[in-house]
């Protein structure tokens, strides 16, 4: 079992009332961590340490808040062992998965830093005679991040690593599902030097979640919010967070369609598609959830994909060098097996797997999708993919748009002209012209569109989620007045 305390301060501490919460190896059934359960007075108490960071974070040199971030990310990588231990237990993710987490994360907070001397302004044309005007960016104080367990060290690290360089400190409300990793990144920054408060962590019970993040959003101390989870959460966050009339940055739920026109590169695809509907057990925000293929080439692209994803097997992480682990849960799983249950009840065909023991999944293909199965407009976020026959050209466009989500799609083609106007007619935040739906950078844009939220993570776009815009002026010159 793994202690996980607050991190306040500077502080590892434990919760005001005593309280802790564990989180359970969805392998094993035992107790993977035991962690501190913050009540209303550990948020304010989190939110004024890192009001009280603020001034001197802020103040720092845009060259110093690089170094350290850049620290941060060595101190981060060096962890790696750990992360691995504690992320396999809470979420029974590979040893692999989480290498990579890791890799990413780092990666992002180097890019982060390098940000820190992008933060620019303008010199603005005024009417106004013996007027200068200037637009410039500052940083807008404590910013909220609340992070989720899928992809927990480069979601969590995500939250934080722009609005660190953008000189504001941060509140981390880790995931209760894996509180010992987003425990540790609090750890590594404060290793790193950044500073008493500047980044701190809260914790809590999966039932006080509600009062949690209510009186952290609600804090007057926090200016900002970002969120990564469930759109069904979002709306809970974005309907808070207009209440008290703060700016937030969601990325929600996604339902990614694979394109597979009839002149793609079969072997191309299907290896993509493979990666894409399995990697993390599809428990990825852009997980291949739709594959979408001309009836002309459905055949041939159908029987490839089930040679790929035959040769994968999930189980225990730990015991072998797998490819899959298991899903977050017993309950998760068994929910996407009722997906799959209704679509076969509905015509569907399982062309591999279906078996689910315990919290493991095996990879799933059904065939022969169609839009009076729950499986065509539900997220499944589990490893099963849907693959749906089109007619033309035009009807893979009108199913991959026929979803309230909009976070990424790709699109297979011989021809990257035509490749490049399908994506155009794509409603997504994200579209990758013969690549997987799951592709993240640390420089690159990142979000969606309609049910998938809105706002920009990631490089230079990010500037504008976490800064204050401002317009000061100078008069150089007298001033007329009328009175």
């Amino acid at each position: 079992m793994h202690p996980v305390s607050l991190l306040i301060g500077g502080q590892s501490v434990a919760a005001h009332h005593g309280a802790t919460f564990d989180r359970i190896d969805p392998i094993t059934g035992q107790i993977a961590s035991r962690a501190a359960a913050a009540s209303t007075e550990d948020v304010d108490a989190a939110a004024a340490a890192a009001q009280a960071a603020f001034p001197s974070w802020s103040a720092l040199p845009a060259t110093e808040r690089r170094k350290r971030l850049l620290r941060g990310a060595d101190v981060l990588e060096s962890l790696t062992p750990e992360f691995i231990s504690i992320g396999v237990a809470e979420t029974g993710g590979t040893p692999g998965w989480y290498g990579f987490n890791v890799m990413l994360a780092s990666n992002m907070l180097r890019e982060a830093a390098s940000m820190t001397t992008q933060i620019t302004g303008e010199v603005i044309p005024t009417d106004t005679p013996g007027s200068m005007a200037f637009a410039v960016r500052r940083p807008c104080g404590v910013v909220l991040g609340i992070a989720p367990w899928n992809a927990p060290v480069i979601l969590g690290m995500r939250a934080i690593a722009m609005p660190l360089a953008c000189g504001n400190t941060v509140v981390l409300k880790g995931s209760e599902l894996c509180p010992g990793v987003h425990a540790l990144i609090g750890s590594a920054m404060h290793q790193a030097g950044l500073g008493d408060g500047v980044v701190n962590v809260i914790l809590n019970a999966p039932a006080d979640a509600p009062a949690v993040v209510e009186r952290l959003i609600a804090n007057p101390a926090v200016r900002r919010v970002n969120f990564t989870g469930s759109t069904p959460v979002g709306r809970i966050i974005a309907q808070t967070a207009a209440r008290y009339l703060k700016p937030v940055l969601l990325e929600l739920g996604g339902k990614a369609p694979l394109l597979v026109l009839n002149d793609a590169d079969l072997d191309a695809a299907a290896s993509a598609a493979n990666f894409g509907a399995f990697m993390n057990q599809g428990q990825i925000c852009m997980s291949t959830d739709r594959i979408i293929v001309d009836q002309q080439v459905a055949d041939a692209f159908v029987e490839k994909l089930i040679v790929r994803a035959s040769r994968l097997v999930a189980g225990d992480p730990r015991s072998s060098h797998r490819a899959l682990g298991s899903m977050i849960s017993q309950a998760s799983a068994e929910r996407v097996g009722a997906l799959v249950e209704d679509a076969l009840t509905k015509g569907a065909r399982l062309v591999l797997g279906g078996g689910i023991e315990g919290a493991v999944m095996q990879p799933t293909i059904l065939d022969y999708v169609t839009s009076s199965m729950k499986i065509y407009a539900e997220e499944s976020f589990g490893p099963v993919v849907a693959v749906i026959r089109a007619s033309s050209e035009f009807e893979t466009v009108r199913i991959a748009n026929d979803s309230p989500f909009g976070l990424s799609a790709s699109v297979f083609t011989a021809d990257t002209a035509r490749g490049l106007r399908i994506a155009s007619q794509i409603d997504s935040g994200m579209c990758h012209v013969n690549g997987p739906t799951v592709h993240d950078e640390a420089n690159m844009p990142f979000g969606g569109v309609k049910d998938s939220g809105y706002g920009r993570f990631g490089g230079k776009a990010a500037i504008a989620e976490f800064t204050d815009l401002r317009w000061i002026t100078v008069q150089t010159g007298p001033r007329h007045y009328p009175f």
